[in-house]
């Protein structure tokens, strides 16, 4: 198999001054910008981390090729992130969450296509979808369960050594059951997604002890109010965010009797919350804003935007929630309970022997952050990309998935899809099909605002 990088060459007599000063040993230079071939090993499978949806179409693509790979997931089932918001109903329809090479495995198994047109819930998508395509014979063999990973390096390199390093297969320490193993692999595609990995409610995004201490106070995600009626029933609750999380939170609390909802955002504005409504491509998804904004105008809910949350504090009244306001500091009302939809971020620290090209700001993959940058647009629709921008400095090491997107917030399914799909023709040798990314989502109906401006002019996404 044929992988290739740019290669960037240094004389071995540095730091010798050259006569010709751009020629310089002290300073690399570039050869050419021509693909240089890489002759990677197949003695080693392609390493799959996560088990959810992009892990497991990673795996149909490699299945479908012909390639070896190994699945390590660290749950007891596949998709476990999913479990705990698998009472949430996606607003994108079943053609959008199947990826193309799962679907032709499923059906020469004898799987039927959920109604194309509907909208899953995450049950679903783990039920009718995620556990059947872990069963096929192309798949079930190769998956490890209970399996963490806790590091990963090159074989006898560490972060430092350049030599023959590209020669090294990559060595993954993982785990099982209270036993250590080391696993040999010739690449890595880690779809480790961010779910686990919640953001704290602070404003300036750090963990204190006074929110770990409210822990039992307080949910990360999007809780099954249906099932938690007794906990948020005549309660005051806050709801942090202002992403589709949290106004799902909020129209599922709305439901319940006696609720007192404080909706506390970050956005200049809680019209900037309600996204493109009526003009959503995705019209579940417009009408998630459509219906929080009647919710806001009929009084229902206590919106307090922005407002930056700089301390919390349990009293006898009720938690005490500190911070600033469009007018100085200020004191929200005690709530009860707290629901965080903040957001998540990913988890690097099993990859510290890795080299990875990570953007400084959103912590996604160097090369998306221009397209996905919160700070600039918040469009639900990302240009197509592939194993061309996914590509590390580690060559055949891949970061797929959410977690490609760092902390940004607008990744979906079918965008994870085309990513596994480009990087496993890339790892196959069909450079024509990796290059060729094609990729049609549903626009959002609407860009973000320019965040730097108080003009309120949209920026092009």
């Amino acid at each position: 198999m044929q992988i290739k990088l740019n290669v960037i060459s240094q004389t071995s007599s540095c730091c010798t001054p050259s006569p010709e000063p751009a020629t310089s040993c002290c300073e690399p230079t570039v050869q050419s910008n021509k693909e240089t071939p890489f002759q990677s090993t197949k003695a080693y499978p392609v390493a799959i981390l996560g088990a959810g949806p992009v892990g497991l179409a990673a795996a149909a693509h490699l299945a479908t090729a012909g390639e070896a790979f190994i699945i390590l997931e660290k749950g007891t089932d596949v998709a476990e992130n999913i479990k705990s918001w698998q009472h949430v109903r996606l607003f994108s329809p079943w053609q959008y969450n199947v990826d193309k090479a799962a679907k032709q495995l499923l059906l020469a198994a004898g799987w039927e296509m959920p109604q194309e047109d509907r909208l899953p819930t995450g049950q679903e998508i783990r039920e009718a979808y995620l556990q059947p395509l872990a069963n096929v014979p192309e798949i079930k063999p190769f998956i490890s369960f209970n399996t963490t990973v806790v590091g990963i390096s090159k074989k006898n390199h560490d972060k430092m050594k350049s030599a023959r390093r590209n020669e090294a297969p990559f060595v993954i320490y993982t785990e099982q059951n209270g036993e250590s193993k080391r696993i040999l692999a010739h690449a890595v595609i880690d779809a480790t997604g961010t779910w686990a990995s919640p953001n704290p409610v602070h404003a300036d995004n750090v963990w204190t002890s006074a929110e770990q201490k409210l822990t039992d106070k307080i949910f990360y995600g999007i809780p099954n109010v249906e099932s938690l009626k007794e906990r948020y029933t005549g309660k005051r609750i806050a709801v942090v965010g202002g992403g589709h999380s949290a106004i799902n939170t909020i129209l599922e609390l709305e439901k319940l009797e006696a609720v007192e909802i404080t909706w506390i955002l970050r956005k200049k504005r809680v019209e900037d919350a309600y996204g493109g409504e009526e003009k959503d491509a995705l019209a579940a998804r417009g009408e998630l804003g459509s219906r929080i904004h009647a919710l806001v105008d009929e009084g229902k809910v206590k919106v307090f935007t922005p407002f930056y949350i700089e301390e919390l504090s349990q009293t006898s009244d009720g938690i005490i929630i500190k911070g600033e306001g469009p007018n100085g500091e200020a004191q929200l009302p005690a709530v009860d309970e707290i629901i965080a939809n903040t957001g998540s971020r990913p988890d690097f620290s099993f990859l510290k022997e890795i080299r990875l090209s990570i953007d400084a700001a959103v912590e996604s993959v160097e090369a998306l952050a221009p397209v996905i940058d919160p700070n600039e647009h918040s469009c639900g629709t990302v240009r197509p990309h592939g194993e061309l921008e996914l590509r590390q400095p580690e060559t055949g090491f891949y970061v797929v998935g959410m977690k490609s997107y760092g902390r940004a917030p607008t990744f979906l399914m079918a965008t994870g899809y085309e990513q596994v799909r480009s990087i496993v023709a890339y790892l196959t040798g069909d450079l024509e099909a990796a290059r060729k990314v094609e990729l049609d989502l549903p626009e959002t109906g609407v860009c973000s605002l320019d965040l730097s401006n108080n003009n309120n002019e949209t920026t092009c996404c």
